[in-house]
């Protein structure tokens, strides 16, 4: 398929789901976490706060289906899983940084809105 293909304003096109999938604030946190190098899954999960194991689990499983996330498991007692970004998947940094930067610089002013809104509305 050519890059003419992929429409995501229609409903069953996949780019949807991939656009889906790279705006997930979980997607978002992991890749950003995994920006320093490959990580172990409870490295991954006391950086990203919040994330339930589940979550944690579906979501780098997803990774690693779409491409961004390659699993490696070393042969050793205990086993040893680590998770790190591929080419594809540093490919997101940038993008996604940049909407990390827009979202850490304009909460200030969200926040400000929504209580001007929240206001407005209970009046």
């Amino acid at each position: 398929m050519t890059i003419e293909t992929w429409d995501p304003y229609q409903r069953d096109c996949p780019s949807r789901r991939l656009l889906d999938r790279i705006g997930d604030r979980w997607t978002v946190l992991i890749v950003g976490a995994l920006d320093a190098g490959p990580r172990r899954f409870t490295e991954l999960a006391t950086e990203v706060d919040g994330i339930s194991q589940k979550m944690l689990t579906q979501t780098l499983k997803s990774l690693e289906r779409d491409g961004f996330v390659k699993r490696t498991a070393y042969p050793v007692v205990p086993p040893h899983v680590e998770y790190e970004l591929t080419e594809l998947g540093r490919s997101l940094q940038h993008p996604l940084r940049a909407l990390e930067r827009w979202a850490i610089e304009n909460m200030d002013g969200v926040v400000e809105r929504q209580g001007a809104y929240d206001l407005q509305v209970a009046s």
